[in-house]
């Protein structure tokens, strides 16, 4: 099996960029001993004249109207579409983009609220739907006081805050960063990611900028809790990343966050900024770890999708693909099936 696998994302600071890294590690380590995986910044040439097998966007935009080969795509989430009168200079664009969604062999979402959004939105086929979770990178584990103490005094931070991990470079109604920053609150905000102007007029916060993985470790191990005011989430990875240092999670209530964390975080009602701020505050640690489900699972779960791309691509059913190394763990299945 030879898979193409759009590298573009791999230098974007924010959460496709994180998928990209840490699946495309954990694949080469699954990889059986047949299998090539072949990293590609021009897609389309690179699988017509490498002769891969199959084709894996890691997010929609990589998506491509005429594969030359089978084409798997991963959708992180739909969000766009439902603010469609907010992309009106991009709708041509938004639209050959679903387009070419539409044609993939297989389609990977990290929760079955987001496959349910692409059978929904894009109609289609549910068997062509994988369900397959997202993990922690194995850099978030609780840091050591020292580790935590140089951070904060790296990056000027008190020593108890509320925390919240995202991309800062473009407002996002969706995700209430103005509204969570106003929010009156006893504990300081420190708000971490890649920042713009508009971004350092945000009232009463503490921004680190885009840090290093181990950094944002130790700023989540010695944060009192990680908040989450997003509405349209499509798995959460900041929110695992936080559980798996020992940091607690508050969070809006939305399908996927509840697929994703389960009992493992804290819910309030989507907008009530008070009682999210109230939760973070009144939260204690440790927090319980996040699902046992890592990025070698979510690997051998992926190199599946492959195999049943290619095998449709040429009406063939595979019953027994080859096994992945450390062929004891449980994958997610293209039917859906969840990690226990």
């Amino acid at each position: 099996m030879k898979v193409a696998f759009d590298a573009r994302p791999l230098s974007n600071p924010h959460g496709v960029g994180r998928y990209a890294r840490c699946l495309l590690g954990a694949l080469r380590e699954t990889a059986g001993e047949s299998d090539e995986l072949l990293e590609t910044h021009r897609p389309s040439s690179f699988a017509r004249t490498r002769g891969a097998d199959v084709y894996h966007a890691p997010w929609m935009s990589g998506a491509m109207l005429h594969s030359p080969c089978p084409m798997v795509v991963t959708v992180h989430g739909l969000t766009a579409l439902r603010r469609r009168s907010e992309h009106l200079r991009d709708g041509l664009r938004l639209r050959l983009r679903n387009l070419a969604v539409q044609r993939a062999a297989g389609v990977i979402a990290p929760t079955h609220a987001v496959a349910e959004d692409v059978l929904g939105e894009l109609g289609l086929e549910r068997e062509r739907i994988a369900v397959i979770p997202e993990a922690a990178d194995p850099a978030m584990y609780p840091r050591s006081t020292d580790e935590i103490t140089a951070v904060r005094e790296r990056f000027a931070l008190p020593s108890d805050y509320l925390v919240w991990v995202g991309g800062l470079q473009h407002p996002d109604p969706n995700r209430h960063v103005a509204e969570l920053a106003a929010a009156p609150r006893e504990l300081p905000l420190v708000m971490v990611g890649s920042t713009q102007p508009w971004a350092h007029e945000l009232p009463c916060v503490i921004l680190t900028g885009r840090v290093s993985d181990e950094h944002l470790a130790a700023i989540y191990s010695g944060a009192h809790a990680l908040v989450l005011p997003s509405e349209g989430e499509g798995f959460g990875l900041p929110a695992v990343e936080a559980l798996a240092c020992g940091t607690p999670v508050v969070a809006f209530d939305c399908p996927a966050l509840r697929e994703a964390l389960g009992d493992r975080a804290s819910f309030v009602a989507p907008g009530d900024m008070s009682a999210l701020i109230g939760g973070a505050q009144s939260a204690t640690r440790p927090a319980p770890a996040p699902a046992a489900w890592s990025w070698l699972d979510a690997a051998r779960a992926s190199w599946e999708v492959y195999h049943r791309a290619r095998a449709d691509a040429h009406g063939v059913r595979v019953s027994n693909a080859p096994r992945r190394r450390h062929a004891g763990a449980r994958a997610a299945r293209i039917d859906g099936l969840e990690p226990q």
